[in-house]
């Protein structure tokens, strides 16, 4: 089948979503903002053995490559609307890009995200690469830029679980909730709309805790304290790794998409999930602390290029 009858058979899935005017069929989308919103576009694209195995299964890679922007969506207090896919694809059955399309539609399912457009290529290794349309309302996105001296460091759920979960899977080893926190991730979508107008700045976990905070402090233009005693892991992780090890999981180790938020402490009150975990300073940099001391801070997070 060619390009056109696998957009047709797979991802042509006829919508009546608000906003939507033309959607998947010409030779673009057209679309209707709410009065009274901003836009937020996100972009993020999943290459086969950088950011899953080679032999992960179809169905999660749709998912996830969507979960991962909607996080991105959760990070600036937005909700989702619309989403476009580009697809890479080496020889496959159809089989496989039935179960793609059935955990892509999985994912965007849970927010009412309609998928407008798109492009099928064929090459030598999956990529799949989706971008979403977010609306906030006007002037009310979260930005990273906006933490400020007295603010509260939160996150939310637990960190490390992704890492842990791939760690896991390279070893040959499953445990069904780090495995599927690294497979399914779960945008924060509702925490981050409860969030405007409460938080100060925010950020999604994607690189690493240590590394993700950092950009939210440079962004905001002050410094920054971590109690690493507060960072929350789940009952999962500390059954399969020793303290050292899941400490390091936790805060370096990237693909959770929890968010990572300053507020004062009392503005967040009645949000469920969140942890205070530290607190902004006048000091540059981002300074962590152990056992009532300071200790070195490693950030080695996920970097590209590197």
């Amino acid at each position: 089948m060619d390009e056109f009858e696998l957009i047709e058979r797979f991802f042509n899935r006829r919508i009546s979503s608000p906003g939507v005017a033309v959607g998947i069929g010409d030779d673009g989308a057209v679309l209707q903002p709410s009065p009274g919103h901003d836009q937020i576009q996100v972009i993020d694209t999943l290459v086969e053995g950088v950011h899953f195995p080679a032999d992960s299964q179809a169905e999660d890679i749709g998912y996830r490559v969507v979960a991962v922007n909607l996080s991105d969506i959760a990070a600036m207090g937005a909700r989702p609307c619309w989403m476009t896919l580009a697809l890479t694809l080496p020889p496959k059955n159809e089989q496989w890009l039935d179960d793609f399309a059935s955990g892509l539609f999985a994912a965007a399912g849970e927010f009412d995200v309609a998928l407008v457009g798109g492009d099928t290529t064929g090459g030598d290794a999956v990529v799949a690469t989706v971008h979403i349309t977010g609306e906030v309302a006007t002037g009310k996105a979260l930005l990273r830029s906006g933490a400020m001296l007295g603010d509260t460091i939160f996150v939310t759920g637990t960190v490390g679980d992704s890492a842990a979960g791939l760690e896991l899977l390279g070893r040959g080893e499953r445990d069904s909730f780090l495995t599927n926190r690294f497979l399914r991730p779960q945008a924060r979508i509702e925490t981050g709309c409860r969030l405007v107008g409460c938080a100060s700045a925010a950020i999604d976990v994607s690189d690493g805790l240590i590394g993700d905070l950092k950009k939210l402090l440079q962004a905001s233009g002050v410094g920054g304290e971590l109690d690493i005693d507060r960072v929350p892991m789940s009952d999962a992780i500390k059954v399969h790794f020793d303290e050292s090890h899941r400490t390091r999981l936790a805060l370096t180790g990237g693909d959770d998409y929890e968010l990572c938020f300053t507020a004062r402490p009392n503005a967040v009150d009645g949000i469920a999930d969140i942890t205070a975990i530290g607190k902004i300073t006048d000091e540059p940099g981002l300074a962590c602390r152990q056992g009532g001391v300071i200790v070195e801070c490693d950030d080695s997070g996920y970097r590209h290029f590197q």
